[in-house]
């Protein structure tokens, strides 16, 4: 049976959240909101020899992101700090929190692409990544097997 979309993806996802039941346990909802369970959809689209990927990450900055390859692999990693602070009128700490966080995701790209090949883009939350699309590999023609006995 399908919910309306009133309820978000899962029905159930915020009745059952037993660990953040009450406020305890909510680090990643104060890092990346209520959204935090669906951090850096990913879109990937092949066009004219190449891919473009488009990764979501609202609310952070440029400078929170790492794009590296290596070994043919994209990674990519986002780290973010929440520093809150209250004081009274008179300026004395009545309470003070931090958090951190991060995250990352990897994706094989193929051992030909090369540091220079991906470009990568950050406007509004969203990141932009494109590099060619690595050349078809031959496979090899099959051999049989000989089977003894």
């Amino acid at each position: 049976m399908l919910a309306p979309s009133i309820f978000g993806e899962n029905l159930f996802d915020d009745w059952f959240d037993f660990p953040s039941f009450g406020g305890i346990g909510r680090v990643e909802n104060k890092l990346y909101g209520d959204r935090s369970g669906r951090l850096m959809k990913t879109d990937v689209h092949e066009k004219d020899g190449q891919y473009d990927m488009d990764i979501d990450l609202p609310g952070f900055k440029k400078e929170d992101i790492k794009v590296e390859l290596h070994d043919g692999y994209l990674q990519v990693s986002a780290v973010k700090g929440l520093n809150e602070e209250e004081k009274d009128e008179k300026g004395k700490l009545i309470r003070q929190e931090r958090y951190s966080g991060s995250m990352q995701r990897s994706f094989y790209v193929g051992d030909s692409i090369k540091q220079e090949d991906v470009k990568a883009k950050f406007e509004q939350g969203v990141l932009k990544l494109s590099f060619p699309k690595e050349g078809e590999k031959k496979l090899p023609e099959k051999q049989p097997i000989m089977i003894e006995g």
